[in-house]
């Protein structure tokens, strides 16, 4: 019971991650960890 559990988890957080790159693509940011991500192009994220 308890490895379901944590698996249930690991699956909530694993599809949260996804929802949210999605949700900031679909924005249009280029480097979703960059502290610049609105306004950085592509060749000058790090």
């Amino acid at each position: 019971m308890q490895d379901i559990v944590i698996i249930i988890v690991l699956v909530l957080i694993l599809g949260g991650a996804l929802w949210y790159m999605k949700k900031e693509k679909n924005k249009g940011v280029n480097c979703i960890g960059c502290p610049d991500a609105g306004t950085c192009t592509k060749k000058s994220c790090h």
